[in-house]
């Protein structure tokens, strides 16, 4: 975990930077958290599926496990393709998750702010996400505080929001 959180620090520090003051600006929330998460979800984006998105989404809608969540899912990634957001053709997690960030088709109709394929628009509405789940800037973000809820919405998993929590705090240095 030490070596993603100094890559995160290193990325902080280049061209991400510089786009990192106006996001935390614009939606209230620390580099930490949003670096996290894009640490865990794809290694900083060297990870990001190769699935066609709208099979992945079509197949899981038909599966009666989730098949409520999956057809909303499959309906977004629908109106995405109508609108020129997404092709048909586009690649990404084996449950239907886009670009650097892992952002659900839905999801990116409620809070993507720009092409998830660029890092500094997945941290962007990573952020919007974040700040449409309760964020509230300079309010804190472990377990317990009042911004833990809004980490808690992007992920279900409770070791992975504590993990978000932790490895935000060591990258915000340690507030």
């Amino acid at each position: 975990m030490i070596k993603e959180v100094e890559l995160a620090l290193a990325l902080a520090r280049t061209s991400v930077e510089s786009r990192m003051g106006a996001i935390q600006q614009r939606f209230g929330v620390p580099p930490g958290p949003l670096l996290a998460i894009w640490g865990m979800e794809t290694g900083f984006g060297r990870s990001r599926g190769n699935q066609n998105t709208l099979s992945a989404v079509a197949t899981l809608a038909y599966d009666c496990r989730r098949s409520a969540f999956f057809t909303e899912q499959l309906y977004a990634t629908l109106t995405l393709i109508d609108r020129g957001m997404l092709s048909a053709g586009t690649r990404g997690s084996m449950h239907g998750e886009i670009g650097h960030t892992q952002f659900l088709p839905k999801n990116i109709l409620n809070y993507g702010t720009g092409n998830l394929d660029d890092a500094a628009n997945a941290l962007g509405s990573t952020a919007n996400f974040l700040k449409g789940h309760g964020w509230r800037a300079g309010a804190g973000y472990q377990p317990g505080e009042a911004n833990f809820g809004a980490i808690q919405a992007w992920n279900a998993a409770p070791v992975y929001q504590q993990a978000i929590a932790i490895v935000g705090r060591q990258i915000d240095g340690g507030r």
